[in-house]
């Protein structure tokens, strides 16, 4: 499997291909590259939805603490929620009757059987009013800077887990593994770094030398490279980079 130290090794020597290093000289440090690639996952991580993902997070609780931080990578909780509601303490979750035979046992789902469908959904429906009514949802707020999540309620006893909706931003690896992401990101970063190469090239128009000297292009560059910069931000409004368009909005 790649490391990331090779993924990234991999988009500067596509970089440096494509503005032709070998063949002519490219004015451009190691810093350069890696600042291009930095700002291409960044700016991927702004616009696209592919840059996210949604998780499960355990959080086990302590007896009156209320504050705790989360890892990093989570950018925002949507939902806490205990795993037992009511006075059950069960980690699968507090089943109460009459619907809980009915959904173990699959046999009700198969055509024919009493129960079917209508019997496990009327269970879903009770199961999350119970959770409404007896506690199974957390308050909370949270952090997105200091990554730090608030329960708006304390436990009375320590070691129980709750269970929070995550969205967390997906590795760097991952980004420049996935068959969507990371072209867009390989030739984002090239348009930044050909930006750069066009700036320091454009503080002088002319080097001189032997028969009038050398005329550089970096006017040229730069101009190329933000019709780059903007067709690609263009293929993100596009859905280009594998995000899932909007859906219909009813209101």
């Amino acid at each position: 499997m790649a490391t990331l130290a090779s993924l990234r090794a991999d988009t500067v020597d596509y970089i440096r291909f494509r503005l032709g290093d070998g063949m002519v000289d490219v004015e451009l440090d190691p810093v350069h590259y890696d600042n291009s690639i930095d700002k291409a996952l960044k700016r991927f991580r702004q616009r696209s939805q592919n840059a996210y993902e949604s998780s499960y997070v355990f959080l086990s609780v302590v007896t009156e603490q209320q504050e705790y931080t989360l890892p990093d990578e989570i950018e925002e909780v949507r939902q806490a929620f205990r795993r037992s509601v009511g006075s059950g303490s069960s980690d699968t979750g507090t089943q109460f009757e009459p619907f809980e035979a009915a959904f173990q046992n699959t046999y009700l789902l198969q055509s024919g059987r009493i129960g079917g469908m209508a019997t496990y959904e009327m269970y879903y429906q009770y199961q999350e009013l119970s959770a409404r009514l007896f506690g199974g949802f957390v308050n909370f707020e949270f952090n997105p800077v200091t990554k730090k999540i608030t329960l708006l309620r304390k436990f009375s006893a320590s070691g129980e887990q709750i269970v929070l909706w995550t969205y967390n931003l997906r590795p760097e690896a991952r980004l420049l593994q996935d068959r969507h992401a990371g072209p867009w990101i390989q030739d984002y970063a090239l348009a930044l770094a050909k930006y750069t190469l066009g700036e320091a090239r454009s503080k002088f128009s002319t080097i001189a030398g032997p028969q009038g000297g050398t005329s550089l292009n970096g006017d040229a560059l730069k101009a190329e490279a933000q019709i780059e910069i903007d067709k690609l931000d263009e293929e993100l409004r596009n859905y280009v980079d594998g995000s899932d368009p909007l859906s219909f909005i009813i209101g």
